[in-house]
């Protein structure tokens, strides 16, 4: 019986640990698996130590254009520890139609996207990536659910943990000293 009540305890306290890890929006975010735009393998763990702004992303949306303003706070901090990455989504009606070739040439020929870019993934419902059930499910300056649209924005800082989510129609701009702070 006394043998059964330790395995419980340590039970208990290694899902209590597990669910503090995950709630507070760190510890393993480096470990989660992405493909790049052209279909390698990768981890979030390629970033640690940087400050990342994760972005769901969409070619045919009025948001579109933050693109450019994405690329200027990528070229701007980069130097300094920042990397933005962009996961272009179609679940918005149908606004990201095209293949990841044709979304990288867009990205690039369009707004001169240098940062990295990732494969078309679902953000959302039974399909979401692992990476953005993660993100939705954390409480986030009192923000959390769902994507709401294209170009919702999660600040993460050096270490990993999820500091600031923003509203798709947020400006990348209006980020910058958030960024800054963490660098």
């Amino acid at each position: 019986m006394k043998k059964i009540s330790s395995i419980m305890l340590v039970a208990i306290l290694g899902l209590l640990f597990v669910n503090t890890a995950y709630t507070s929006g760190k510890a393993d975010i480096y470990n989660f698996s992405v493909n790049t735009i052209d279909g390698k393998a990768t981890t979030l763990g390629e970033y640690s130590g940087k400050v990342m702004l994760i972005v769901n992303v969409a070619s045919k949306c009025g948001l579109t254009p933050h693109y450019e303003g994405l690329q200027d706070l990528y070229k701007k901090y980069s130097d300094k520890g920042l990397v933005v990455l962009g996961f272009p989504c179609n679940q918005f009606l149908s606004q990201e139609p095209g293949t990841n070739a044709e979304i990288k040439e867009f990205c690039s020929s369009k707004f001169n996207v240098t940062f990295p870019m990732f494969s078309k993934i679902e953000v959302n419902g039974e399909n979401a990536d692992p990476l953005y059930k993660h993100l939705t499910a954390l409480d986030i300056n009192g923000y959390s659910g769902k994507i709401e649209w294209n170009f919702a924005k999660f600040l993460v800082d050096k270490s990993g943990k999820v500091i600031k989510r923003y509203h798709p129609k947020t400006a990348p701009a209006d980020i910058a000293k958030d960024i800054e702070t963490l660098l």
